[in-house]
């Protein structure tokens, strides 16, 4: 609680300037809730394979069965579709726009003063370094698309995009709403 009013009481002294150690603080709270959303992501797909496991076996013929008696089997199951099928490769495009509009949003942000909050300004002004985090981006959602696909889990997989366009094109929307900053004269 001291170090919070020393940083407020800070920024209330320089008050044009940027307050650096506000923003580092949010930067170390965003990169904390990034990695518990990883955390919890993994933890419900390996929640996810056990179950999906464990009805293998409940399936799987007891042993010590008679022979005259026979198990009954699954009807077939639902059929799948194949992964690059074409709304996989529609929300794929799709992720990738949102994505080239994020990183036209940010450099216009950074170009009007203002600072990135997920990223430190120097990757952002770095332009081939925030490019190929842009588009490292989109192939880690179309990787976790396959990964929810070839576990079975085929709303997830096409969630993974919609959720991943909604919440680019809110950033992206955000950037573009933000004032400018104005130098104090």
């Amino acid at each position: 609680m001291v170090a919070r009013l020393g940083v407020r009481a800070s920024c209330r002294r320089r008050r044009g300037d940027l307050c650096l150690e506000a923003v580092r603080k949010g930067n170390s709270l965003m990169r904390r809730v990034v990695r518990s959303a990883w955390k919890l992501t993994l933890v419900i797909a390996l929640a996810a394979g056990a179950v999906r496991a464990q009805d293998a076996k409940s399936a799987a013929p007891q042993t010590g069965m008679h022979e005259t008696q026979t198990v009954p089997l699954k009807k077939n199951p639902a059929p799948t579709h194949r992964f690059w099928d074409k709304q996989n490769i529609i929300l794929f495009a799709g992720v990738g726009v949102a994505r080239g509009l994020d990183y036209s949003s940010t450099l216009n942000l950074r170009r009007r003063g203002n600072n990135e909050v997920l990223l430190d300004n120097a990757t952002v002004d770095n332009h081939a370094e925030f490019a190929a985090i842009e588009a490292a981006t989109a192939a880690a959602s179309a990787g976790l698309s396959a990964i929810w696909h070839y576990t079975g889990h085929h709303k997830l997989e096409r969630w993974t995009s919609y959720v991943h366009i909604g919440v680019t094109l809110a950033g992206a929307g955000r950037n573009y709403a933000l004032k400018t900053q104005h130098p104090a004269t």
